[in-house]
């Protein structure tokens, strides 16, 4: 099985996202030792921000005629889209920044799109793993209500364009215990991350039972 990780987080070893994409591996290479991971780390190494406008200028312009810049940009697209298509399961840990995705996050899905053709399902019928992050909460009847324009975006690209099966598993108030602002919050967001840990090893093994 061949299985597609991408994380976007920028805190390193701190990151709750990849955490929980860590549990939902080690569930599923615990049933699938030979599984075969494909990993981006979208923070720790970011796509090129000029990627995206060169492949797009290049795909319009007869290869012979490319700069060296559009070509690079043209295969590096389409290697992005390939790695999508090629997977047979993919583990997507992608944190909410600034109320929506990171601009690493909208480089990957722009490369991508520009590296396969019109309307391709990058992902179709492939299961998709999200784990998605937030350091406070946009629960309804909070003051932040709405606020999160990230995971519908996911929503859309991951099943409507690429046709994904998607698990969406969400942690919230990951700050609660950093941020002294709050700390009357702790426990709840304890209980929110055991959720979510819970929630990726059963992920984890819904893979593995799919491999089978």
């Amino acid at each position: 099985m061949s299985v597609l990780r991408i994380d976007a987080s920028i805190q390193g070893e701190r990151s709750a996202s990849s955490a929980l994409a860590d549990l939902v591996l080690e569930e599923l290479t615990s049933h699938r030792p030979g599984t075969d991971v494909v990993r981006r780390h979208l923070g720790a190494e970011p796509l090129p921000a000029d990627a995206w406008p060169l492949a797009v200028g290049g795909s319009f312009t007869p290869e012979a005629d490319r700069t060296p810049q559009q070509q690079e940009a043209v295969e590096l697209a389409g290697t992005v889209a390939e790695e999508l298509r090629s997977a047979e399961a993919a583990v997507l840990a992608l944190p909410l920044y600034n109320w929506g995705v990171s601009q690493h996050v909208k480089a990957w899905v722009d490369l991508a799109i520009a590296g396969a053709e019109p309307g391709a399902r990058l992902l179709d019928g492939t299961p998709v793993v999200a784990l998605v992050t937030r350091g406070g909460s946009y629960a309804p009847g909070t003051p932040k209500e709405g606020w999160d324009h990230s995971t519908d975006y996911l929503r859309r690209i991951l099943v409507d364009v690429w046709g994904g099966e998607l698990t969406l598993i969400e942690r919230e108030l990951t700050l609660a215990g950093v941020n002294p602002a709050m700390e009357g919050l702790v426990d709840l967001g304890t209980d929110l991350r055991r959720t979510a840990e819970e929630a990726a090893v059963l992920a984890g093994a819904e893979l593995a039972r799919r491999a089978a």
